[in-house]
């Protein structure tokens, strides 16, 4: 059984999932690089990817806070974030694909994650407030209402054709 969208409410859940998942997949592929070059390496490919962008712009927000997020990382700190991407990548990919599967213990297991990271985005949010952070909060907030709408379908469904 896979999980099939009817509504609008439904289509927006499942395109949520798939760019969570996407999402997941980037994070994994991210911390991967971080665990496997050096921070010189990371140092030279961000200034590669925004030295461009700075010529015409020097004050582009983005490219600015991807060169001070690269030199802010130590050693010790390149290799957290890597674990912490790989570790949130993997967890994320999971529950996209079970929740995709129609498979019930995903459901709690996605609100669960999410309200963990929504707890650590508002204290994110309380020592340095960004407004990527809070968009990404209140769509995190707005997965978990889906989730639990769809999760309460689900349920009723089940026991249904049991």
């Amino acid at each position: 059984m896979r999980f099939r969208p009817s509504g609008l409410l439904d289509w927006t859940f499942e395109i949520a999932l798939i760019f969570k998942g996407l999402d997941g997949i980037l994070e994994i592929v991210g911390g991967a690089l971080l665990l496997f070059i050096s921070k010189a390496q990371l140092d030279s490919w961000v200034v590669a990817l925004t030295q461009h962008e700075l010529s015409e712009d020097p004050n582009d927000f983005i490219a600015n806070h991807l060169l001070t997020a690269a030199g802010h990382l130590s050693g010790g700190g390149q290799t957290f974030a890597a674990l912490y991407l790989l570790a949130h990548g993997v967890v994320k990919v999971v529950l996209v694909a079970a929740v995709l599967k129609d498979k019930l213990w995903a459901y709690p297991w996605m609100i669960a994650f999410l309200a963990l990271f929504i707890v650590y985005q508002c204290y994110l949010m309380v020592v340095n407030p960004t407004v990527g952070i809070a968009l990404l909060t209140v769509f995190d907030a707005f997965m978990i209402w889906l989730t639990y709408r769809e999760y309460g379908k689900r349920q009723i469904m089940h026991s249904t054709m049991a």
